[in-house]
């Protein structure tokens, strides 16, 4: 069944949920790589994209990840690919961890995906939207917040 798991993230504990969404993002690339799975990062701008890209590398410095921007590296992409609108491959991945405020037509191939709820008003409304979106394809949805472990390092 296809599934979506939310992060809940708030601000209470979380100051600054954009950093810490894309902390939380690279954290996740790490134990879902390293479990074997394809991943497509889907990021809401090419700024963003270069952002993850220097994260990836910086963020890593005892384990390598192998990953590239959508377009750059090998033919069928890295094991992570990160991408932003109107600039991603097709090639098939396990999953995808959404970045993008709202829904597009390509993320519902997908049979995994991550999501955020950030706790600021407006981001939440699109998240709930999302949240409906997925809901309305069929998708198993959860919620979850990240680790206190997590939290400790962001």
């Amino acid at each position: 069944m296809k599934k979506v798991t939310f992060y809940r993230l708030n601000k209470k504990t979380i100051p600054n949920w954009l950093i810490a969404m894309e902390q939380l993002a690279y954290h996740l690339v790490v134990i879902n790589w390293r479990a074997g799975k394809r991943i497509l990062i889907a990021c809401e701008s090419n700024d963003q994209a270069k952002k993850i890209d220097h994260g990836l590398w910086a963020k890593t410095p005892t384990a390598f990840i192998p990953h590239n921007l959508v377009g750059e590296g090998p033919k069928d992409g890295a094991p992570v690919e990160i991408c932003w609108p109107h600039q991603y491959n097709y090639t098939p991945r396990d999953l995808i961890i959404n970045l993008l405020p709202k829904c597009t037509d390509f993320i519902f191939s997908f049979n995994e995906i991550i999501d955020f709820i950030p706790d600021e008003e407006f981001f939440k409304q699109l998240a709930r939207n999302r949240y409906k979106a997925y809901r309305n394809v069929g998708f198993q949805l959860t919620i979850t917040k990240p680790t206190i472990a997590y939290l400790s390092k962001v």
